[in-house]
């Protein structure tokens, strides 16, 4: 073999990144287990023990945070929690671009645009311009967005593609925006491993919450609207005072109940008391000095002398709040800005409940709001400043409205000799006579810019700023500064974001994917090693078995390098891809075979047979990666996790099966140690030898039954339809799991009327768990109405649910998971299905083209791939009524096909590869003979292949779950008809037409 050294060089290389990359799941895996140990089942002090050690080294250099970032996550479905898909709406943001205009065809040209968006690929702006334009063909987009906040950006005299793209950057502001609000909320939710990420779709944000059990919360975490504030602020002397008494008003509030779980159902009994404390401290002002400034000087000692004169849990007792909050101070002196003081990230939740109690309130100032900064202002993420907030407004509105912000941006600017980031603001006209009021009022004072109650900045204000331009500067990082412009951009994007595809995942329904996904990957794993070692002797066997090994490794430790997130559909695809694996082997071991019965030796034989398999295992591989790369193109969550760990195993597959055993068996014969190999056993000796079958003879019986399945399937799909899922029609799923077994009529009786009607239920893996499937009020976009829902189910289901049983009780616990796709996104996932399926066709076929140069295999192969996927789309019409389990039409469905499209493709290959090496070799010989020879000597391979990977398939179909139950079975169905479609529809399709042409040109030559 040549470039042995680089393949072996490679494969170690390979082996310790996966080594590097792999090792960071042991690791956050021996701390998870400690973090659990030490809690004793308390999932707060897991999560503490955890957050102590997110920023220590605790791995080749890298911290406990770092290692979970880099670690192989799990998806929903395995972990439970929740995966949202948000949508900006662009028609808004582009109303306010307009300053909302109240034009008829401009309006109307946004509603034709959103109707537009279902069915086109077209980005919505431009469908927006080609509408206002087929509306009024002398328009002219800049007299609509000519407007004062876009002035410098938009003139009378812009042209219409001027206009488009100054749009299209707002909106992808906007968009910007819309992500960075999103992030910082979820990562104010306390989330382990969030992943949120813009989509290819504009407007669109995918959002996933790894187990989160509070889907309603988040919901409105998630749809909350932004709003931008500027607000005044207080410097730390002006409330110290009051601070003080606070604390000492918690230090008696506290000592009176020990018991801090009990402080808030005990507030209403010690208020009378506590108020009177509070005036007592507010009017005596010279105690309550010198009690500040003594309090002062204690916590500005340095620790260990605090130490050493009064314990830490002392101090706690007669100062609860300043034991949690660090005061603003240095060398004993009050700091001068709106920051009150520091606290740790894991004790801001206790601050917020002292400082929510009724008696702490009492002695703030009423004007006094107290808010965190967004940031933490330390490396390692562990502390966060309180700012004092100034309410000056009687009905409680910030000072000025961020809907006043016409533009901001971030630049590099000089400052004394060096340069620094500079956020630069403009407002419009009303803006700027408030902006010049309010700085001019609080020269030598911070003005606090305010995102979904958090502070971003608090800058100074050194003068008055007329005009409405300012420049915000400090010690900004370049991401920082673009943060914050982007903040202040917000204020004038007038954008609703709503949830338009939702998946909620229980903990228990995950812990049962990751059990049976688990079973489903080891037991196929056994039976193919079994297998090999049956068929083809214990030594190739082991060969083949330990190729498998090392192929499962290599997937992983890419995987893991790609920071990817394992679905049970990506379980699903490694397993599959296990099945596709073995292929190349048995290719290998095929015509190695064929080179011993030829009379070879077994080194040449082995040689020529990795030789001869090469180009047919290359195609195989290629088509193979082909759909994967479509599936991954028009695919979207744990679709796209299949597909990728498909097209990974499929390279790791062909690295350690044509190069990898080669190198070993090399090795071996070197040493003299396979006399007696013959990749042969006593059940296999004269299995498939010299088959005789007549192929093409049997080919017209062969047409006509595919024929009679489809047209079987056309008259089902006019009269009985197909089962679609929600992800082509819009709507919700619900799994619920009850205490007892349940027939899915009776519940679907009792949610009929609260429903309206539009509900249908079915049993999902046990008797008494049903899947409820509804469309009720699927084009409403009110936050409330996913409660809504929920409430009319857990209505509905009462009766079959314990005595007593809570809404509360009910979601959490008896909702398994929960699953919603608007009808916008349904339209978008159903287009995208069809065309990633036609267009997989079509790459199927002109990939054979070129890699043929004959158009009978092109045909022949699209024809196959096309009678294959009909025939499944029948059988899913005529069964699905019949079979007791859900067979969707879903993306999974879309997934298996294309899936089923590279499979069938590969034995289609693998035969055309030795038809055209036979006519190679006797270009004169029958044509008819030529392939009816091909067909019989790639039988064993086959029958082989087919059969390996319908035992790997049905290992998942039995114990891979409910949920992936409809996926494997369509590719159940593809395996046998695909094989049959590759021996019955493709050969004999392509022996048609060149029989035609070689009769053309004989009848050609005789005119001659």
């Amino acid at each position: 073999m040549q470039n042995k050294g680089f393949v072996k060089v490679f494969a170690v290389l390979l082996t310790l990144v996966c080594l590097f990359y792999l090792s960071f799941s042991f690791v956050t895996r021996y701390y998870n287990n400690k973090a659990a140990e030490y809690a004793g089942g308390d999932p707060s002090k897991e999560s503490l023990y955890l957050d102590s050690l997110s920023t220590q080294k605790v791995w080749l250099g890298y911290t406990l945070k770092q290692c979970r970032e880099m670690e192989i996550s799990l998806g929903l479905d395995l972990k439970g929690g929740m995966n949202v898909v948000l949508e900006l709406n662009v028609a808004d943001v582009i109303r306010s671009l307009s300053n909302n205009n109240q034009d008829e065809n401009f309006n109307k040209a946004l509603d034709l645009a959103y109707a537009r968006q279902a069915t086109s690929q077209k980005d919505f702006i431009d469908l927006f311009a080609e509408e206002y334009k087929n509306l009024d063909n002398g328009a002219r987009l800049s007299a609509v967005f000519s407007t004062f906040e876009l002035k410098d950006k938009i003139t009378p005299q812009s042209t219409d593609a001027q206009v488009v793209a100054v749009l299209k950057d707002e909106l992808k502001s906007a968009i910007d925006n819309s992500f960075n609000v999103l992030r910082t909320r979820i990562d104010r939710f306390g989330v382990v491993s969030p992943n949120i990420q813009r989509l290819e779709t504009a407007g669109r944000i995918l959002v996933e919450l790894p187990g989160v059990k509070e889907p309603e919360r988040v919901r409105k975490l998630l749809q909350g609207s932004a709003n931008l504030e500027f607000w005044e602020t207080y410097q730390l002397p002006e409330v110290y005072q009051q601070l003080v008494a606070a604390d000492n008003i918690l230090a008696t509030v506290l000592a009176e109940h020990q018991d801090e779980a009990t402080v808030t159902e005990t507030e209403t009994v010690a208020a009378d008391g506590a108020e009177t404390t509070a005036t007592e401290a507010v009017t005596d002002n010279a105690a309550a000095t010198s009690e500040a400034d003594s309090l002062l000087q204690q916590i500005a000692q340095d620790k260990p002398e605090t130490q050493a004169n009064q314990s830490m849990e002392e101090f706690a007792k007669q100062h609860p709040l300043f034991a949690l909050l660090q005061i603003n101070q240095y060398n004993g002196q009050l700091g001068r800005g709106a920051s009150v003081g520091v606290a740790n990230v894991r004790d801001i939740p206790k601050i917020n409940e002292y400082l929510a109690m009724k008696q702490v309130k009492d002695v703030l100032p009423r004007n006094l709001s107290l808010k965190w900064g967004v940031k933490a202002i330390d490396e390692k993420e562990q502390f966060f400043e309180l700012y004092a907030i100034k309410v000056t407004n009687r009905d409680g509105t910030p000072a000025l409205g961020g809907d006043v912000v016409t533009d901001a941006n971030a630049d590099f600017v000089q400052q004394a000799g060096r340069s620094e980031q500079q956020v630069s603001m403009a407002m419009n006209a009303e803006g700027a006579k408030a902006w010049a009021r309010l700085t001019k009022e609080n020269i030598g004072k911070a003005i606090a810019i305010v995102l979904d109650d958090m502070v971003y900045s608090a800058p100074n204000v050194n003068d008055e700023i007329t005009g409405g331009r300012s420049q915000i500067t400090g010690h900004f990082t370049p991401e920082e500064a673009k943060d914050l412009a982007n903040v202040l951009k917000s204020g004038k994007m007038a954008a609703s974001v709503h949830i338009v595809q939702e998946d909620v995942v229980g903990p228990s329904l995950g812990q049962e994917a990751i059990s049976s996904g688990v079973i489903s990957f080891a037991l196929a794993l056994i039976l193919l090693m079994i297998y090999m070692c049956a068929f083809y002797g214990i030594i190739p066997g082991l060969i083949a078995d330990g190729a498998l090994v090392l192929n499962i490794f290599f997937t992983m430790g890419i995987l893991a390098s790609f920071q990817a997130v394992l679905t049970l559909p990506g379980i699903a695809g490694m397993v599959l891809t296990l099945g596709m694996a073995v292929d190349a082997n048995v290719l290998i071991y095929e015509r190695t075979k064929e080179e011993l019965r030829a009379g070879k030796s077994l080194g040449k034989a082995i040689a020529d047979g990795y030789s001869n398999a090469f180009s047919a295992i290359f195609d195989s591989n290629l088509t193979s990666i082909i759909t994967g790369v479509v599936l991954f193109y028009f695919g979207t969550g744990p679709i796209r996790g299949f597909a990728t760990t498909m097209i990974i195993g499929l390279f790791a597959s062909f690295l350690t099966a044509v190069f990898l055993t080669r190198i070993v068996y090399e090795a071996l014969l070197a040493k003299d140690k396979l006399k007696n190999v013959t990749f042969v056993t006593s059940i296999t000796k004269d299995l498939l030898t010299n088959p005789k079958i007549n192929f093409l003879g049997a080919r017209k019986i062969g047409y006509l039954i595919p024929a009679g399945i489809i047209v079987l399937g056309a008259i089902s799909m006019m009269t009985i339809g197909l089962n679609n899922g929600i992800d082509f029609t819009g709507g919700r799923n619900y799994i619920v799991r009850f205490d007892q077994d349940v027939k899915t009529d009776e519940v679907r009786n009792m949610l009929d009327e609260k429903l309206d009607g539009a509900v249908s239920v079915i049993t999902i893996g046990t008797p008494d768990q049903v899947r409820v499937s509804t469309n009720f009020k699927i084009d409403d976009t009110d936050p409330a109405v996913d409660q809504e829902i929920e409430n009319l189910l857990f209505e509905g289901v009462k009766p079959l649910l314990p005595e007593g049983t809570t809404l509360d009780q009910f979601t959490t616990t008896y909702i398994q998971s929960s699953q919603k796709v608007g009808p916008s996104m349904a339209d978008d996932i159903k287009n995208s299905a069809i065309m990633a399926v036609i267009f997989a066709m079509f790459c199927m076929a002109a990939y054979i083209l070129l890699r043929f140069r004959d158009v009978s295999f092109s045909i022949g192969a699209f024809a196959s791939v096309a009678v294959t996927t009909l025939c499944i789309i029948s059988f899913y019409t005529l069964l699905w009524k019949v079979l007791p389990f859900s067979m969707e039409v879903d993306q999974t469905f879309i997934a298996a096909i294309l899936t089923i499209i590279g499979y069938s493709i590969n034995d289609t290959v693998v035969v055309f590869d030795r038809i055209r090496e036979t006519i190679g070799l006797y270009p004169k010989r029958d044509r008819y003979q030529v392939i009816n020879d091909a067909l019989n000597s790639t039988l064993s391979r086959t029958f082989n292949t087919s059969l390996t990977t319908l035992v790997v398939v049905l290992c998942i179909f039995i114990l891979g779950g409910s949920t992936i139950r409809s996926f494997t079975f369509a590719i159940l169905l593809g395996i046998i008809i695909g094989t049959y479609s590759t021996l019955f529809v493709a050969t004999p399709i392509a022996y048609e037409l060149q029989k035609k042409k070689i009769n053309k040109k004989a009848a050609a030559e005789i005119a001659k």
